[in-house]
């Protein structure tokens, strides 16, 4: 077998990845390396499990495995979270995106500081990173305004 023989795999690997970072990685939504290396990173993987005789569900997982790694925790997703949570009066739902895109930069000193991975929201420097991204979003949002 070789690459050929699963362009449907690929597309189902590309457009997964693509829709995965429009919602939670916006600013990687339009990284052709980066959608292009996963990507068929997760096909190599994929083509191993099923040379390696792994049922359908296995190849599926071990591929996305790899295809989503270090993509679970999202500063965007979190951002707009906060915004969602904590700045409901102020900012209207359906403009959290937009301004969660704008602050990351804003951020990203605060996001600096903590060991952010794949599992970092179930562990308890979550809760400082969500207080300490909530001040200096209110802080941001005294000197800017919406």
């Amino acid at each position: 077998m070789n690459r050929k023989d699963y362009p449907a795999d690929m597309s189902y690997f590309r457009l997964s990845l693509l829709a995965f970072l429009r919602e939670s990685h916006p600013h990687l939504a339009v990284n052709e390396k980066f959608i292009k290396a996963r990507t068929e990173t997760a096909l190599d993987v994929y083509e191993q499990a099923v040379k390696n005789g792994s049922n359908p569900i296995e190849t599926i997982e071990q591929a996305n495995e790899v295809l989503y790694r270090n993509l679970h925790f999202s500063k965007y997703d979190t951002l707009k979270n906060i915004l969602w949570n904590e700045f409901v009066n102020e900012i209207p739902e359906e403009n959290a995106p937009a301004l969660a895109i704008k602050l990351l930069p804003e951020c990203e000193a605060v996001f600096a500081d903590y060991p952010l991975s794949d599992d970092f929201v179930y562990s308890p420097e979550y809760d400082l990173l969500y207080t300490e991204l909530t001040g200096t979003i209110a802080i941001y949002l005294e000197s800017y305004g919406i």
